[in-house]
């Protein structure tokens, strides 16, 4: 069930919403709980019984990890910490990344003559990348006292569940939403309501309004690539990706926090305009912010960050983007768009570059860092290396000649042509100016009266799109 479906906008968000307003506070968390399962069990079937078993199998450890009989460096405690995040990661590694290690298998064995032929196909349970990482935290968080352990299953599984960050986040870790679980928190429902439907709105315009009408001009171009592209078209397949992943998935966040803060929780922020940035180090600090910070506090800073040498800090670099590509999917354009970012962080702390002023030379850092993001966005989208190859090559070129392939030219057309127009003036907004935080936060005249358009201009007209069939599922519904 996607935030831009009928079902959704018209049958289940406002079922939800009466139930949290006309049962007592207290059943919040048995409403967000239960209409969460129902909501993955409706998308993903009996993949629901995976999900519960991954709960089930984390609470308990959690209420092991939190016993007084551990020792604060116990040998079992530790040896509970390691054997729930290798369950985590078991579960991670079977359903998403088994067809692969299978292909890859295969692959090898057919090198050397032996004819596997077709190998089993394993299909990926949605939202799995984003509930594993939401698990994990919970559990380190518990094993570092950082927490503690949750004492009722009904608000874990509200917290792994919630269905607003449960298909593709924000990621959430648990020590930033612990204190808003219990259900005697206080809240004013109406001010929740308030508050969270013109964030809601804004994310589904950027995604109905925005995202699927230049989807077709990305998908037409990298469609085509493995025909003759010229220069022109191959720009215009990869700016048109560029701006159509972040309208969908910043929209697909903003829609999770407004419908987060109308059920009464404050999800954390995932981007904070990333096509601003100076620096590939300044993006990772504004694109999906939820992910960079998980794999820091988690991984990073596990490994020993920037605390030991030179050599150890690179390592712990590309160990994170290496896996920040796999993460996203198990193919090699994944891979490769990871080692791609982790290449230029590297430079950039080796040049000394990441620790310039954000205020020196902007124009023409943000032209640069934009272009790489483009570059690496090709890798990102592309079915497989060559057809990355293909349009890159045909990026720098330089050949201006020959017919633009048909398909791209039907999917041009005005509407299009427009929109994409007006949502590259994004690129050109002041750096330090979020909209869906100015309508979360602002209380001027001039919020108010945005706050006014969006709820009862653009979230009428995405509704009407929504009810033509226009509406596609979000992109990273797929991780």
């Amino acid at each position: 069930m996607s935030f831009a479906s009928p079902v959704f906008l018209w049958y289940f968000l406002p079922a939800v919403l009466i139930a949290l307003w006309v049962l007592p506070k207290r059943a919040r968390n048995l409403v967000v709980a239960g209409s969460s399962l129902l909501f993955y069990a409706w998308g993903a079937g009996e993949f629901v019984l995976l999900l519960l078993a991954c709960i089930a199998v984390n609470f308990l450890v959690g209420r092991a990890l939190d016993a007084p009989r551990f020792s604060e460096d116990g040998r079992e405690r530790n040896l509970l910490l390691a054997g729930a995040v290798t369950f985590d990661l078991a579960v991670l590694a079977t359903w998403k990344y088994g067809s692969f290690g299978l292909r890859q298998g295969a692959d090898v064995a057919n090198w050397f003559g032996a004819d596997i032929g077709s190998v089993a196909k394993i299909t990926l349970p949605i939202g799995i990348s984003f509930f594993t990482f939401h698990h994990i935290s919970y559990v380190v968080d518990v094993y570092r006292r950082d927490r503690p352990a949750q004492r009722s299953p009904l608000q874990f599984i509200t917290y792994i569940a919630m269905f607003p960050q449960l298909i593709a986040g924000p990621i959430v870790r648990y020590h930033e939403i612990d204190d808003q679980l219990p259900p005697d928190r206080p809240r004013d429902r109406l001010q929740d309501f308030a508050g969270g439907f013109p964030r809601f709105a804004l994310g589904l315009a950027k995604k109905v309004v925005v995202a699927d009408a230049i989807a077709p001009v990305a998908d037409a171009v990298f469609r085509s690539s493995n025909g003759h592209l010229t220069t022109q078209v191959a720009w215009l397949g990869a700016v048109a990706y560029t701006l159509q992943i972040y309208f969908d998935f910043s929209g697909y966040s903003d829609m999770a926090i407004g419908l987060g803060q109308m059920l009464g929780f404050r999800l954390p922020e995932n981007f904070n305009r990333p096509y601003s940035s100076v620096s590939i180090t300044d993006f990772w600090r504004r694109w999906h912010m939820s992910l960079s910070r998980w794999f820091r506090d988690y991984l990073y800073i596990p490994l020993g960050g920037n605390r030991g040498s030179g050599v150890k800090t690179y390592r712990n670099l590309f160990t994170v983007f290496l896996l920040t590509g796999f993460w996203h999917g198990a193919a090699y354009t994944f891979i490769f768009w990871g080692l791609f970012h982790g290449c230029f962080l590297a430079l950039e702390r080796a040049t000394g570059l990441r620790r310039l002023s954000d205020d020196a030379y902007v124009i023409p850092r943000r032209i640069v860092t934009l272009l790489i993001v483009i570059v690496g966005w090709v890798l990102f989208r592309a079915d497989s290396l060559s057809s990355a190859g293909h349009v890159l090559g045909a990026m720098f070129s330089f050949d201006f000649s020959g017919a633009t392939p048909s398909a791209v030219s039907v999917a041009l057309d005005n509407k299009a042509t427009w929109t994409l127009a007006l949502a590259a003036l994004v690129v050109l907004m002041p750096r330090h100016f979020v909209l869906g935080r100015y309508l979360d936060f602002s209380r001027t005249r001039l919020a108010d009266a945005t706050r006014f358009v969006v709820s009862l201009g653009f979230a009428p007209y995405a509704a009407i799109l929504v009810a033509a069939g226009t509406f596609s599922p979000f992109l990273y519904f797929r991780f």
